[in-house]
């Protein structure tokens, strides 16, 4: 299940400019800079991202179908968390089992109440 239409609208308008000041040192916030593969238009969008082996994991809760995901799909892209910059590439989707196993268990739980089952992990280097 993914976040309603109005929730998407809310957070591009008025979250994700708050979440853009704290995230690059709060984790796990981080903020990921990609961009468009269209446009040609750089974005800075506050995400969770959560330390794997290979990289990083995020839980797509607006769906796979989201912007900053095809960007990266289509080109290279670089995350920031606590000021530590990495590159990012190949991202690999995952079943909601897996990707529930790579993130803590907190947060596994609430995604689980928010029926969230979307989740992609990203090769990361750090630059």
């Amino acid at each position: 299940m993914t976040a309603p239409h109005w929730v998407t609208r809310v957070n591009l308008r008025f979250t994700n400019k708050l979440m853009v000041l704290l995230s690059d040192d709060v984790p796990p916030l981080a903020t990921l800079h990609h961009v468009g593969r269209r446009s040609g238009r750089r974005y800075r969008t506050p995400l969770m991202a959560f330390p794997t082996e290979r990289g990083f994991v995020f839980a797509l809760t607006y769906g796979p179908d989201v912007q900053w995901l095809h960007n990266l799909e289509s080109g290279p892209g670089r995350l920031v968390q606590r000021r530590r910059v990495y590159a990012l590439s190949d991202p690999r989707t995952l079943t909601a089992e897996d990707g529930r196993a790579l993130v803590p268990s907190w947060t596994a739980r609430v995604l689980r109440l928010l029926r969230c089952d979307d989740f992609v992990e990203l090769a990361a280097v750090r630059v």
